[in-house]
């Protein structure tokens, strides 16, 4: 059996590239890390840039069941990749929110606001 930590190759690659990511974070989503980082909001645990169902997400809240995205300017030539994406999440039972930069740069309290709402919003079911 494989330790946690080397899962192989593939998972190797994954975590590499997640790693990556958080390291070249733009402004806003650094912003908005500063926001939902700690279990500052409502003593939710998110992550950042962490993989999920074979992408690497901006945020997740595993309990919550709940994944928010940060667009830049390059997600705009591509929104069919975004929206398949998000459909696949939406088959794990993920929501889905995306915020474009400008917003979270803008006006970082409504985008708070909006996750809060979602968060607050869900009532999962129990597990078995």
């Amino acid at each position: 059996m494989r330790s946690r930590r080397h899962q192989g190759l593939v998972d190797g690659v994954v975590r590499s590239r997640a790693r990556s990511l958080r390291a070249l974070s733009t402004a806003a989503e650094r912003r908005l890390w500063a926001k939902l980082r700690r279990k500052s909001l409502d003593g939710v645990r998110f992550r950042r840039q962490h993989p999920l169902h074979g992408f690497i997400v901006d945020f997740c809240c595993l309990e919550k069941r709940l994944v928010i995205e940060v667009d830049g300017e390059s997600h705009a030539e591509d929104v069919g990749y975004d929206e398949w994406r998000t459909k696949k999440l939406q088959e794990h039972g993920f929501t889905v929110l995306r915020f474009l930069n400008d917003e979270v740069k803008r006006d970082l309290d409504a985008v708070v606001q909006a996750i809060w709402a979602q968060l607050h919003a869900r009532n999962p079911a129990p597990p078995p």
